[in-house]
């Protein structure tokens, strides 16, 4: 007798079903009420699976905040390629103000960063890459460029404390004399 092979592939499978309701859940959850209504119990309703679940992959609020984190803000914002590093980084720094002009985009940040450093950690990520992406095909292109925690010091710092902790969030001017500055 042979075993059997399955004739079909279960795409993404229950782990990513699961992965994908619990994220949406918590996003929903934030959007709702705010971080105060997140807690795993609440979570698992929304998303329709048992707690147990829950805790088991993420552990805790925090956790799983950081996960949803690290997941929303990888690859949303595309690395320009104008020619030029001061083009390079005015789009850029403008798609992050987009971004971060978002209303569920800062509830999740807010909760993720108040969830502890892990979760802060997955809300910058991907952005020093990105940062490190057009600091090194400058350098390819002339030469010697600050290191990727200056520029983001100068750059996503004004940009995520305006967004965060202020009630004035940046606009395209003020990014494009963020960029000035730093290159200057």
């Amino acid at each position: 007798m042979t075993a059997s092979i399955p004739t079909h592939t279960r795409p993404g499978g229950r782990s990513a079903r699961v992965r994908a309701a619990v994220h949406r859940a918590v996003e929903e959850l934030l959007a709702d009420g705010g971080p105060d209504v997140l807690t795993i119990p609440v979570i698992a309703a929304r998303a329709g699976v048992h707690a147990t679940t829950v805790y088991r992959r993420w552990g805790s609020v925090g956790e799983l905040l950081a996960a949803v984190a690290a997941s929303r803000f990888s690859g949303d914002i595309v690395v320009p390629d104008t020619g030029t590093l001061r083009g390079d980084l005015e789009t850029w720094v403008g798609d992050v103000v987009t971004d971060l002009a978002d209303p569920d985009t800062l509830a999740l940040m807010r909760a993720a960063i108040g969830a502890g450093e892990r979760g802060g950690c997955a809300c910058t990520a991907d952005r020093h890459a990105q940062l490190a992406a057009m600091l090194d095909r400058e350098r390819s292109r002339s030469g010697t460029m600050p290191d990727v925690e200056r520029a983001a010091d100068a750059l996503l710092g004004p940009l995520y404390y305006r967004a965060i902790f202020t009630e004035r969030p940046g606009d395209a001017g003020w990014a494009r004399e963020l960029v000035a500055s730093f290159l200057s």
